[in-house]
């Protein structure tokens, strides 16, 4: 059993941010996300900052899809660069796994604005190009990571925690007076499954991370990923589960509680010896929120749960 972190850590120094994760996991080290360096270094930013078929600017009321890139979007790419720059100088002696995290379509769609103003969400063609040029951009990503990293395995963590709320159409539109329609099923299938693809054609494994409590199970184990991070104390023990680890999709728990961990794999009918070999365990969520002290103390925590479950 190995253990990582979902992906935001706290504060701005990034060396620092750095050194935490390589000093406590021992093997599945994460290019930490610090958002409090501004919107060009959180989750939607730093995705965007991957997709180059697209031009985006930042706005006051968010980003936005526009005519022409604007200084935070290639300030986004640009400090990704330096990211990697600092990484690559700590990673030069280690061997391992490597895991980059991206924003997945759906949640993308949901936070990125249209010219006129209305999310991605509302415009099937757009919602189709942006996924498109989000696979695009991870599949040159992956390549670049691939020179820089040559000696680790690399996976991609597809973040979607939006992902629940745009399949029961329930993201409010701009005005906040009605909601967004319903993405059905068979659309966002197809959607995911671009991203897992170019994702495998580069070489790397996907992983959907979602920490919502009603994580669809049964669509993401279909689109063709490899595991499912999720939050412990949401997920619902139910027959889903077990069926999609029957069917070969690890699985990533998010929480800090053995108990809990051995518990919920018991009631889907497991012990230790038939899952300590395809499974993750992480934080129920991102760091970001907490102090650099208690960011460290919760990876600690993970590792040492994966440790004396091995």
């Amino acid at each position: 059993m190995r253990a990582t972190g979902v992906g935001s850590m706290p504060g701005e120094d990034y060396r620092e941010a750095i050194k935490v994760v390589t000093g406590v996991l021992d093997d599945l080290v994460f290019v930490p996300e610090l958002p409090d360096r501004g919107a060009p270094a959180g989750m939607i930013g730093r995705t965007l900052g991957l997709v180059t078929e697209l031009a985006v600017d930042l706005q006051p009321a968010g980003w936005r899809l526009s005519s022409g890139g604007g200084v935070d979007h290639r300030r986004a790419a640009s400090l990704m660069g330096h990211d990697l720059d600092l990484l690559e100088e700590e990673l030069q002696e280690h061997e391992g796994t490597l895991k980059q995290q991206v924003t997945g379509p759906l949640t993308l769609a949901a936070a990125v604005a249209l010219p006129r103003g209305e999310r991605v969400l509302a415009d099937h063609g757009a919602r189709r190009d942006l996924a498109g040029a989000l696979a695009a951009g991870i599949g040159e990503h992956l390549t670049a990571l691939r020179r820089r990293f040559p000696r680790h395995e690399l996976v991609v963590q597809i973040d979607e925690p939006g992902i629940s709320s745009v399949l029961r159409g329930a993201v409010p539109t701009t005005s906040g007076f009605g909601r967004y329609r319903t993405v059905h099923p068979p659309e966002a299938d197809v959607l995911l499954r671009g991203l897992v693809q170019a994702i495998e054609d580069a070489g790397g494994r996907s992983v959907v991370h979602c920490c919502a409590d009603d994580v669809p199970v049964a669509l993401l184990a279909g689109t063709g990923i490899t595991a499912i991070g999720f939050d412990l104390a949401l997920a619902q023990v139910d027959d889903r589960w077990a069926e999609t680890f029957e069917s070969g999709v690890d699985l990533w728990p998010g929480g800090l509680d053995p108990k809990a961990l051995e518990g919920f794999m018991r009631r889907l009918g497991y012990e230790p010896s038939s899952y300590t070999d395809r499974m993750v365990v992480t934080p129920s969520c991102g760091l970001a929120g907490q102090t650099p002290g208690e960011a460290r103390r919760s990876l600690e925590c993970a590792q040492a749960i994966a440790t004396s479950l091995s």
